[in-house]
């Protein structure tokens, strides 16, 4: 079957795609809250622990992206290993979590506009949830929704050349801070090497899986991508690492640009230690652009995947046709970059808050879909131990079973009694309400899609 997609994607591209989704804001915003909850060494081992335990889950999506490599990634995974409907609750609880990534960039972008640029906002909206919501404020990041949105309709490959020249200036911003921590940091500052114990680490470590969604983002579009098979999954694992070693730099070089105290008062503690580490407020806003970069890569990078997701679903008529559109010039899923482009452009009207919401509750979705991945990857080493598989596992049984583990574990974190459970009723409502569409879509398919559906597997197997 000739794929609808164009191949314009090569190596760089699909590695810088995936590492600029997993280096968003959070570096520049939570790096004094990792060290001040666990210390410097509490940090790095968190970091250690949790980047690991995502390689595990990577692996999985690695050798299938490498024996799949279609449209859809994880959707196309779990509906190979298991039932139509098991596939639509992974394919929508994926696109709950890459979603509420998308609109919570569209308000993340005129907040850190604030800091490199602050300005009185005028056009009084709105109050919702205490916070004040300004016509200037919102028209930021609804203009960067239109240019991101505009980007991604007329070609992935524009999209991709924007990616990797963004996230190459985050990579060299950080490790600017890295050499600045060398040279002019204050070692003694990396004492005390952990704070509040065990329990301090593991408050790190709770945030880990967050930091790094976006890898699967590479399967996503395995279609595009002029490569050989084993290449994909092969750069899935590495960009985690490359992810894992950034963060690690980030930790290393705020730990000693900042004093516990300074630690405990900042605000965006990352760029506050690079004005310390080179005697410059520039350099703060230098790194602030950084952070910038991080959201427009990660919201950018989501958009890509969540539209082929769109595009999957409704292929498999799931979800309505319209979002299978594929523009026949630019070879894009096109209605669906439309419709999350909307999402992102009204999203700034809720105001900061609400979206905190939408992005804590997405959560829940990305780790669902890391579970049905793994069980599929499980099931399809049993069931098609023939499949070809260009980069295959070796002691596939215990990565598998390893990243079921962790995904149950991630899900456990949001369940009520956590201490990062979602907030009742705000966040739990936005769950149920997200669950009862995919529910009202796939009970009112029309009859003949399922008939439809057997039809396309049975083309699938005799090709």
């Amino acid at each position: 079957m000739s794929s609808q997609f164009n191949k314009t994607m090569n190596i760089a591209d699909i590695l810088f795609l995936a590492i600029g989704a997993m280096l968003g804001w959070g570096w520049v915003v939570l790096s004094g809250e990792w060290i001040s909850e666990a210390g410097f060494l509490g940090s790095i081992i968190a970091f250690a622990i949790g980047g690991l335990l995502v390689i595990f889950i990577g692996l999985t999506y690695a050798e299938l992206a490498s024996a799949i490599p279609e449209t859809g990634g994880g959707f196309v995974f779990v509906k190979k290993a298991f039932s139509p409907g098991i596939a639509f609750i992974s394919g929508w609880s994926v696109l709950f979590g890459y979603v509420s990534v998308i609109t919570f960039e569209a308000v993340a972008l005129p907040t850190v506009i604030d800091y490199v640029i602050p300005f009185e906002h005028t056009g009084f909206l709105w109050n919702l949830a205490g916070w004040d919501v300004y016509l200037t404020w919102v028209l930021i990041g609804s203009i960067g929704s239109v240019v991101l949105t505009s980007l991604n309709y007329f070609g992935v490959k524009p999209a991709a050349i924007m990616q990797t020249v963004f996230t190459i200036f985050i990579v060299g911003v950080g490790l600017l801070l890295f050499f600045g921590a060398g040279f002019n940091g204050e070692f003694t500052q990396l004492k005390p090497l952990f704070s509040n114990g065990v329990g301090g680490t593991m408050s790190v470590l709770i945030m880990i899986p967050f930091l790094f969604v976006g890898f699967d983002v590479i399967p996503q579009i395995a279609e595009e991508v002029k490569a050989p098979a084993k290449m994909i999954g092969r750069i899935l694992v590495i960009s985690i690492i490359a992810s894992v070693i950034f963060y690690l730099l980030i930790v290393f070089g705020v730990a000693t640009g900042l004093t516990p105290s300074q630690l405990q008062t900042s605000e965006l503690a990352t760029a506050d230690a690079m004005v310390n580490l080179f005697g410059s407020s520039g350099f703060g806003i230098l790194l602030v652009l950084g952070g910038v970069a991080g959201i427009i890569t990660s919201w950018n990078a989501f958009i890509i995947g969540g539209s082929r997701i769109l595009y999957a679903m409704s292929k498999n008529n799931m979800i309505p046709k319209w979002f299978g559109f594929i523009h026949p010039k630019y070879k894009t899923p096109t209605h669906g970059i439309i419709f999350l482009g909307i999402l992102a452009f009204i999203a700034p009207l809720l105001g900061r808050p609400a979206l905190v919401w939408i992005v804590d509750a997405g959560g829940i979705g990305v780790v669902l879909g890391y579970l049905l991945v793994a069980f599929s990857f499980l099931k399809l080493r049993k069931s098609e131990p023939d499949l070809e598989r260009p980069y295959r596992i070796k002691g596939g049984k215990f990565v598998g079973w390893v990243a079921v583990i962790l995904s149950i574990g991630f899900i456990a974190i949001y369940l009520p009694g956590m201490p990062s459970s979602l907030i009742w009723p705000h966040e739990w409502i936005i769950v149920f309400v997200w669950y009862g569409i995919a529910a009202i879509l796939y009970l009112t398919k029309p009859k003949g899609d399922e008939v439809f559906e057997r039809t396309q597997s049975i083309q699938s197997s005799n090709e």
